[in-house]
């Protein structure tokens, strides 16, 4: 008989706050790492009419301009500056920490996954579409 090994993971949701004195978000992905299978991945899918329903006046290049550093910082990619350079876990402290702008994410959660890619799917299937 197989056994199925669980690995400890954590991740957050991505968030758009277009005004940040309001606390109102727009969910627009996830970032989950696992240490044990030395995963660090991040899923978009931004639905731009939703965010221009949301708040007009977000700048749209900007906020996609945001999102990709964010997934190049994620992935180690150089383009991501010298936060990218650091390993898994720094990155993802560094992408999860408190901050006051338009691109934020949730509190950091725990999980137990035997797939982390396939947990990072449907994460962003149940809280981002």
């Amino acid at each position: 008989m197989h056994e199925k090994h669980l690995f400890e993971y954590e991740y957050a949701v991505i968030r758009i706050v277009p005004r940040v004195e309001r606390e109102e978000f727009l969910n627009v992905g996830v970032i989950l790492y696992c240490r044990q299978k030395r995963f660090l991945h991040s899923l978009v899918e931004l639905n731009e009419e939703r965010l221009q329903c949301f708040a007009p006046a977000t700048e749209l290049n900007l906020v996609k301009e945001y999102l990709s550093a964010f997934t190049q910082i994620c992935a180690g990619h150089p383009t991501g500056g010298p936060i990218a350079k650091g390993d898994a876990a720094a990155r993802f402290r560094w992408l999860t920490a408190n901050r006051s702008t338009i691109l934020q994410t949730s509190r950091v959660h725990p999980g137990m996954t035997a797939d982390p890619a396939a947990t990072l799917e449907r994460l962003l299937e149940e809280l981002v579409k």
